[in-house]
């Protein structure tokens, strides 16, 4: 899962400094942006393999229209849907998830999100992800940002912070990953949130694909960030 040769006091004490850094570095990230915990679930579904600003894009169609509401969007015929997401890309599919969500929501709850969001987190998960299109970090991030559980969320970004720090291998699993956190830190639904934040902040502005090192504020605790400042 991670260094095994690193006490699991000193990776907890580690994963604090990174947060700690991170936070002085790029300040608090006020995520997850949206004004109901339905509107968390909605951009949860269509921020899948697309960027933010797209989201943000479909979610205002579905406000200028008026259908950002369960019942509303269970009443909208499908191709009608798909294309008021469209910004969002693959709108087809995610269109027949959003379906799925509410249908559930519906046929299981009546529309009452807070008797499926007030579900223990383990149980929630398991339900979350018995509904077509809602994967792990989608159901990790709705229980995080609209339930306010302290699930941590990871993603493609958070795999590649921890396998340049040198904590874990490249091909970790998801929930080896998400262990990783949450056996290490205190489960605090608003570090958890940061948390997640910073790191996406992080991977967008400085650990990209082709990372900018030398301007990195966790250069001194990373293995690859060192070895690539060596090159320069």
């Amino acid at each position: 899962m991670y260094n095994r040769s690193m006490c699991s006091g000193c990776l907890s004490r580690l994963l604090l400094d990174v947060y700690e850094r991170l936070l002085a570095h790029y300040g608090p990230q006020h995520w997850w942006p949206a004004q109901t915990r339905f509107e968390v679930i909605v951009g949860a579904i269509l921020t899948q393999s697309v960027t933010w600003s797209n989201v943000e894009k479909a979610i205002a169609n579905l406000k200028a229209t008026q259908v950002l509401d369960p019942a509303a969007l269970y009443a909208l015929p499908v191709d009608q849907l798909a294309s008021l997401i469209r910004p969002a890309g693959y709108y087809s599919a995610k269109a027949r998830k959003i379906k799925a969500f509410v249908t559930h929501l519906r046929e299981h709850y009546q529309y009452d999100l807070d008797a499926l969001l007030g579900k223990e987190a383990h149980a929630l998960r398991r339900e979350l992800l018995s509904i077509y299109g809602i994967g792990p970090e989608t159901a990790d991030s709705i229980i995080l940002y609209a339930a306010g559980q302290p699930v941590f969320v990871v993603d493609a970004y958070t795999r590649r912070l921890l396998s340049r720090l040198g904590l874990v291998s490249d091909n970790i699993s998801y929930n080896d990953l998400q262990a990783t956190f949450e056996d290490s830190l205190p489960h605090q639904t608003a570090l958890f949130q940061e948390y997640h934040a910073l790191i996406v902040r992080h991977a967008k502005s400085t650990c990209l694909k082709r990372p900018l090192c030398t301007a990195c504020p966790l250069l001194s605790l990373c293995e690859f960030g060192q070895s690539q400042a060596e090159k320069l």
